[in-house]
């Protein structure tokens, strides 16, 4: 038996330091963040005639955001003469039909606007905009999803800082048109807020490489072909592309004070299929990329950050691993001294947990310095979510590790504001993915529950609170799963005029 508490104790240790490798990757990124963040970077000049701009808009049965979208694109305070408007239009539903009324109106009021419907959606998000390129006309591309409402001044505010010949692209922060929908697009913004103030403010002002987030960003048509173009062999062509364009030479820029506003999933399954595809997509990117990025002549500061960047995600896998640890680890563990377990045990929950928790206060406070403390009331929930997610996500990790194929699965947009009564986006006959990982999720919450009762039971006071999340995660990823699944009706469109 002391040999067997002392494998599980070592086990429990060395997955325990993996993650905290991790975590200490994102004190490295808050650190770069301070350091760096002053760095804002500045237009060489201003053009002296606009450039004409083409703007890509990939759609896929989107009925209930694609009026809002081509209302917000026309909106733009750009010259008509000076924009070409591409509706790439994927769809298999009424969005074909809407779509084409709406176009067709934009047309009549003089935008330069073409319909682009294809049938065998070949490629998907990354061959539609592949094929978008053959008829585009501007030199510089604006890339916007369905679910996103620009500001006017967004081209405005960004199109200049393209008179630098270097930049191949520019990415501007998402925005959360309805972050106070419920808790889940709550903690979801602070996930977003942490990725895009923190991390990418950080990579791009200290010289690290950093990524197109899909949407959101305008790129110098230029630099896509020289790239090697769109491809489709990963879910996440944005990231793949980025990371071929930079090896390339290419300068990309961040503005982390240009808000792109953005509707966020406000349902568990649409938000398991976001990070489902984002998730894989970076694995299939790690090791389409990684070896050629260590062959490059980038300095070891770039290749370290660059491949805790794209490993990051395996992450999911060593919490999984953490799971079946923790209990064995209670029962088992070998004793020694009490003073060797705190020197051991401090740092790594500094490291693996303390982390992630200042990683999202900072960001909050970067980002809303005045009320960023409101927010602390949702860290545990953030902490409860991400091991929920973790099933989700390591199954995702493993696709891409064995290369298994999976489509493109759009996330459901509802077209919702900030509150729930804003739609009836349960109606909708738009759902996420569906599989059987809830059933395993409810399986592992079920056990955790044993675990956490068990800790109570024994006085074990200090496991009781921090294993706690790992119920409160399990069960809500799953049960919430489980009530999407239930019957419900579908809420036909309605025609304006009636």
């Amino acid at each position: 038996m002391d040999a067997l508490s002392w494998f599980w104790y070592c086990s429990y240790v060395l997955v325990l330091i993996g993650l905290s490798g991790y975590g200490f990757h994102r004190l490295i990124i808050v650190y770069l963040y301070f350091k760096h963040s002053w760095r804002k970077p500045h237009p060489l000049g201003k053009f002296e005639e606009l450039p004409l701009v083409t703007v890509q808009l990939p759609i896929f049965n989107e009925m209930h955001v694609v009026e809002r979208l081509l209302g917000s694109i026309a909106a733009l305070d750009y010259p008509q003469d000076k924009l070409q408007i591409q509706l790439l239009d994927d769809s298999t539903d009424e969005t074909v039909e809407i779509s084409r009324q709406e176009v067709a109106k934009l047309k009549a009021a003089g935008f330069d606007i073409e319909h682009v419907h294809r049938t065998d959606r070949s490629g998907y998000k990354a061959g539609a905009l592949e094929n978008g390129l053959r008829f585009a006309k501007g030199d510089y591309i604006l890339i916007l999803d369905a679910d996103f409402v620009p500001n006017p001044d967004l081209l405005q505010k960004t199109i200049h800082y393209f008179t630098d010949k270097k930049i191949g692209m520019l990415q501007t922060r998402w925005g959360h048109l309805n972050r106070t929908f419920n808790l889940l697009t709550r903690v979801q913004a602070m996930f977003l807020d942490g990725h895009l103030e923190l991390e990418q403010t950080a990579r791009n002002r200290s010289g690290r490489f950093f990524t197109f987030n899909g949407t959101g960003g305008i790129w110098r048509r230029e630099c896509i072909a020289d790239a090697g173009g769109w491809e489709h062999d990963t879910l996440t062509e944005d990231m793949d592309l980025s990371y071929r364009a930079q090896l390339k030479g290419w300068k990309f820029i961040f503005l982390n004070d240009v808000e792109t506003p953005a509707e966020l999933p406000v349902d568990i399954d649409g938000f398991k299929s976001q990070q489902h595809r984002w998730t894989k997509g970076s694995i299939q990117c790690c090791k389409k990329c990684l070896a050629g990025i260590w062959r490059s002549k980038f300095p070891l500061y770039v290749k370290m950050e660059a491949t805790a960047h794209l490993t990051s995600n395996f992450a999911y896998l060593l919490l999984i691993l953490l799971c079946f640890l923790i209990f064995p680890n209670q029962k088992y563990q070998p004793e020694f001294s009490g003073w060797l377990k705190l020197v051991i045990h401090i740092p790594i929950f500094i490291f693996a947990s303390g982390s992630v928790v200042l990683f999202y206060l900072m960001s909050q406070k970067a980002l809303r310095p005045s009320n960023w403390w409101r927010e602390i009331i949702y860290l545990p929930f953030l902490l409860a979510l991400g091991i929920g997610m973790s099933i989700n996500n390591a199954k995702a990790v493993l696709e891409a590790i064995f290369n298994q194929q999976s489509a493109f699965v759009r996330t459901p947009k509802y077209g919702i504001g900030q509150k729930a009564a804003d739609s009836p986006w349960r109606k909708s006959r738009y759902k996420g993915m569906k599989s059987v990982t809830p059933v395993v999720e409810f399986l592992f919450g079920c056990f955790f529950l044993f675990v956490v009762l068990d800790a109570l039971l024994s006085g074990n006071w200090l496991s009781f609170i921090f294993l706690l999340p790992f119920p409160v995660g399990f069960f809500y990823t799953s049960v919430a799963s489980f009530v999407n699944s239930l019957p419900g009706a579908v809420e036909p469109r309605k025609n304006k005029a009636e």
